[in-house]
Formats: structure tokens, C-alpha cells, sequence
């Protein structure tokens, strides 16, 4: 099962992605995951990716191709993967193709998440994250038993900065303008289907499962 999932900020991507790769025996893999974790470390694309994260701006494709060129070349990539948040502009999707292809692999199916922008806004602002182990929290959907402290380490919970209320809205606004495109690009190539990204979880998986033609 090789699958994308595509749609804005917030759409829920990565809540099934972490699920269905467990589902379906295949990597999951999140590239907000992996820049945070070059910019944690400190290496040099993650240095040079922290100053557009922070900004809410796209990180330049050629660092989001360099860091997925290394992941899908490695061993365990070949049984099958979900691409959560990759690719986000045409430049990537053609770039992902040619790496396939150089693996003698293609796409199964890309997943569209379609949410509202109010929902967005509620999802993004909400969230919360443990500084500690990383456990992520919602103050309306998911709150700490706790203000500002994790039920999970007891760690301290914080926001963000690109989860701050401007930084979101300028995240949208450039998933718009850069990444809308893409859904044109793979319905073209009828590799495109959309599910509602609301609704309870279960039901939102359900619908993937459908669209990509997979049992449980």
C-alpha cells in the first residue's frame, strides 16, 4: 500500500495516518515529524527549514525532496508507506513520481481531506503539546486533566508558534495558493479521492479505507 493523504493544516491528516499504517503494516511518514526532528537535532537543512516553519511559509521543496529521497530509498520504505503532509506543491509531486519510479514503485491513491476553514481554525489554535515527551492535547476536543500539564509525564504544555491564531491563518492562506493545485494535478491522473475530514474518527477512516480499496 503506497498512499498520499493531502489537505490543509489541522484536516486530520496525520490522526489517520498514524492509525492505518499500524492497520495496514506500513510506514508512516509525516514530514512535519521529520523537519521538526532535523531542526531538534540541529543539522544544517533543519537550521535552514526553522526559519520558514516559523514564519508559517512552505520550506522549500528541495529540502522536503532531499529529506524524502533518503526515507523512501531506505529498506523498510519498500512494503508499502502513507506520504501524511508530503507532497505540497506540484514541483514535489513530480519529484515524488520520478523517485518512484526509480524504485520501481508508483502511488496506489491520494487522499484528500476536505474541511471547513472555521474547523481549521478551532483545531489548530486548540492544540497543545507536552515539551516533555511530545504528547499532544486539545483544550475543547481533548483537554489535560490538568491545565498546562501533561497527564502523561506531567511535563509543561505550550503552544506552537505555527499554531498561534496569525501564524494559522497564513498557513492556510499558503496552502491555497501553493498547494490547491495539486488536487487539479492528480485528478488529472485519476489518482485523486476526497473524504470529508469531519465527522467522528471512525467514520472519516472508514471512507479512506474505501477510497484506497482497503479491507480491515
Amino acid at each position: 500500500m503506497r498512499v498520499a493523504f493531502l489537505g490543509p493544516p489541522g484536516a486530520g491528516k496525520g490522526t489517520q495516518a498514524r492509525e492505518l499504517a499500524r492497520e495496514w503494516g506500513v510506514l508512516h511518514l509525516a514530514t512535519g515529524d521529520m523537519l521538526r526532528e532535523a531542526v531538534a537535532a540541529g543539522t544544517a537543512v533543519g537550521a535552514e527549514a526553522k526559519r520558514y516553519m516559523d514564519q508559517g511559509a512552505l520550506v522549500p521543496d528541495d529540502v522536503i525532496i532531499r529529506l524524502m529521497a533518503e526515507r523512501l530509498g531506505a529498506a523498510d520504505a519498500a512494503k508499502g508507506f502513507i506520504l501524511d503532509g508530503f507532497p505540497r506543491t506540484i514541483a514535489q509531486a513530480e519529484a515524488l513520481a520520478k523517485l518512484l519510479k526509480d524504485l520501481g514503485q508508483t502511488l496506489d491513491a491520494v487522499v484528500y481531506f476536505d474541511v471547513s476553514e472555521p474547523e481549521l481554525l478551532r483545531r489548530l489554535t486548540g492544540r497543545r503539546v507536552c515539551r516533555a515527551c511530545g504528547h499532544t492535547y486539545h483544550l475543547t476536543s481533548s483537554p489535560p486533566k490538568r491545565a498546562g500539564v501533561c497527564d502523561a509525564c506531567g511535563g509543561e504544555l505550550y503552544q506552537r508558534d505555527d499554531d498561534r491564531e496569525a501564524t494559522v491563518r497564513n498557513r492556510l492562506e499558503v496552502y491555497r495558493r501553493q498547494t490547491v493545485p495539486l488536487l487539479d494535478y492528480y485528478r488529472a491522473r485519476n489518482q485523486l479521492t476526497t473524504v470529508s475530514g469531519e465527522g467522528p474518527v471512525a467514520a472519516i477512516r472508514e471512507a479512506i479505507r474505501n477510497a484506497v480499496g482497503a479491507e480491515r
